[in-house]
């Protein structure tokens, strides 16, 4: 009979509760599914106290120090996904916390969801159907992709398989990133370039970085202002790499074409969200990776990675500090 107990506090939207790969969860541990999400964080804690580990659906929850430290059987916090911003490190290491992701399993699939948004927002599908649902018979003139210059920010696995993508369809790439990879630039046919230059020269703007306090509001009015009034922003990274006020009054003042995003500021999307009101915008509920199939990867990668630690060999490990003795 398994001994440890994995809490899943809040799987809201459904992620895990949602793949048929859970039970398998039950073979090597105890687990208790929460399927809504949490009040305050002394409910948070609360739910969590019994836990030897955390198994974060979505990151949907975040994890301050203070938290952290009201949770001293912890062990392990195994966050279903990539980004693990929403987990305080350097408090996790000091607790002997293991925190560990699931990298790259999702990348094509988070893709096609970043090219989507594009393709939507470039010929107004989104605005045309609410037309059309209005008895309004009447398009708008979009912008043709093919010959123009995608400029991704980011160049991990998603960045990397969104250039692909785009120039499939006859896309030209280039790209910035915080650690440029050169061999997949040659391997995948773009170059780096600073990023002004990239926000200056491209018709789309891709953003992939993952969320640091160098990236926080990375995407600002500074930078906007630098865009082509043509050009379309998407982001499927993390609300906070763009700065949203600047956003909305980008939108507002006809400085871009339009965005489309996964990711907000403040999840869920308070229904009085500014960005509710933009009329040239594509959203969807940072639900970029939910397929089956994007599912179904990322809840095996999160058992695999529960295994590996009970095993005593944790993998995907992004606190390597917390295994380096003492």
């Amino acid at each position: 009979m398994p001994s440890h107990h994995v809490v899943i506090p809040a799987d809201f939207p459904p992620l895990v509760s949602a793949s048929p790969l859970l039970p398998q969860l039950r073979s090597i541990a105890n687990y208790t599914l929460h399927t809504d999400r949490p009040q305050s964080d002394e409910e948070k804690i609360s739910r969590l106290l019994d836990a030897d580990i955390l198994l974060n659906s979505r990151g949907s929850l975040s994890f301050p120090r203070h938290v952290l430290q009201s949770l001293p059987r912890l062990k392990m916090i195994a966050v279903c996904g990539i980004g693990f911003d929403s987990i305080h490190l350097p408090t996790a290491t000091e607790q002997g916390i293991v925190v560990s992701n699931v990298p790259g399993r999702t990348a094509k699939v988070v893709a096609e969801h970043a090219l989507g948004l594009m393709l939507a927002v470039s010929r107004r599908m989104a605005w045309m159907t609410s037309e059309l649902r209005a008895g309004r018979w009447r398009g708008d003139l979009g912008v043709s992709l093919c010959g123009k210059q995608i400029g991704v920010i980011g160049t991990g696995n998603i960045g990397c398989e969104m250039l692909r993508l785009c120039k499939a369809i006859g896309m030209t790439g280039k790209a910035w990133s915080l650690n440029p990879c050169h061999e997949k630039a040659a391997q995948l046919g773009f170059q780096y370039v600073p990023l002004q230059d990239l926000l200056q020269s491209s018709d789309v703007i891709s953003v992939h970085t993952r969320l640091s306090e160098q990236t926080r509001n990375l995407i600002n009015a500074e930078k906007l202002a630098l865009m082509k009034p043509s050009a379309i922003l998407i982001n499927t990274s993390r609300g906070a790499v763009v700065d949203s006020s600047s956003l909305v009054s980008a939108l507002n003042t006809g400085r871009l074409f339009g965005a489309g995003l996964d990711v907000f500021d403040t999840e869920p999307l308070p229904v009085h969200h500014p960005l509710l009101s933009c009329q040239q915008v594509v959203l969807t509920p940072h639900s970029a990776d939910t397929t089956q199939e994007g599912i179904d990867q990322l809840t095996a990668g999160c058992i695999e990675n529960i295994q590996a630690f009970l095993n005593g060999r944790p993998q995907n490990v992004v606190n390597s500090a917390v295994l380096s003795p003492s």
